[in-house]
């Protein structure tokens, strides 16, 4: 049995085959996996054998045209990937250490906050940080904090915040009203408020289950006493207020963009909900990550509190 200094040695000797056994984990081909690796052929088959000799036991076996991990070239390629990740998020802190300005980030968000708030925050963000660049990932709530965990978004912009979430950070940026959108012929269309029981029995068009919005109205009308008549789901607010604009059910939606003079616009009316309903819009980070120069500054710019974010959002409440 391997002592532990026994198995630092190996993985010592280890250290320089993640990228190859990564590589042929992806591709289950050693030529696509040399090519990955811009290596010969030739070099990366001697490498596995070398690795399996090493090792004391086969890392591949042929399958078809190509090849397959054994279960221990499984655990090694696994391993190697992770290793890998970590490496690269290293590089890229070290590079943007030596150079802040060439920084990257990688931004998660809502769709609705692609409209004024993201903009905003980045416009102000790139007047002092043009040489940063930013990759823009869209989607539900459920789907940006899982690639946040998985290292593959930086921040994201979500509501609500998971504060319930012990592997995640957070700060609030904004509130933002959400109310009560009906088509003009609708016999709450004339209300000035609405309370959320006196939409018991209605139709609703709401986003589907993973977004933040579908949770708040979910929660609303639970605390109101009663279950939800889901008639459609979307994946976007624009598309759930057209299906109200067409007569298809009522929505609980943030207010619309459109000037104040003319409410319908839209082909909707908004009501205020009695009491008034707010979502909180939040950033997130991992807990306990290092983040990266470029972005620790554009969260911090994000946290102050000095951009106008546009329409319908306010400062948060403490």
């Amino acid at each position: 049995m391997m002592d532990e200094s026994a198995d630092e040695r190996l993985a010592a000797r280890l250290a320089p085959a993640p990228a190859l056994l990564a590589a042929v984990g992806e591709t289950g081909h050693v030529t696509r996996a040399a090519e990955l690796l811009g290596i010969p052929q030739p070099t990366a088959s001697r490498r596995l054998a070398a690795l399996a000799d090493l090792v004391g036991a086969p890392l591949v076996v042929p399958s078809g045209r190509g090849i397959r991990l054994t279960r221990a070239g499984r655990t090694l390629a696994s391993a190697s990937a992770r290793a890998l990740a970590t490496m690269a998020a290293a590089a890229r802190e070290v590079r943007e250490e030596i150079d802040p300005a060439s920084g990257r980030i990688v931004l998660g968000f809502l769709h609705l906050l692609g409209r004024t708030l993201v903009p905003s925050l980045i416009g102000g963000f790139r007047e002092h940080h043009p040489g940063i660049r930013f990759s823009l990932v869209q989607g539900s709530r459920h789907d940006m904090i899982e690639e946040l965990r998985e290292g593959r978004i930086d921040l994201v912009f979500v509501a609500p915040m998971p504060v319930d979430a012990p592997d995640l950070d957070g700060a609030p940026l904004a509130d933002q009203e959400l109310v009560l959108s009906v088509p003009p012929s609708h016999r709450l269309a004339a209300r000035a408020r609405v309370r959320a029981a006196e939409l018991a029995g209605e139709e609703l068009v709401t986003l589907e289950p993973g977004y933040g919005l579908r949770q708040i109205t979910d929660d609303l009308c639970a605390a109101a006493g009663f279950e939800p008549r889901i008639a459609f789901e979307g994946q976007e607010t624009e598309t759930v207020r057209g299906l109200v604009a067409a007569g298809l059910g009522v929505a609980v939606l943030p207010r619309s963009t459109h000037p104040a003079a003319d409410p319908t616009a839209a082909g909707v009316v908004e009501i205020p909900l009695s009491p008034p309903l707010h979502r909180t819009i939040g950033v997130s980070w991992l807990r306990d990550t290092r983040l990266p120069p470029a972005v620790r500054a554009f969260r911090d710019h994000a946290r102050a509190g000095t951009t106008d974010l546009g329409p319908g959002f306010r400062p948060a409440t403490p």
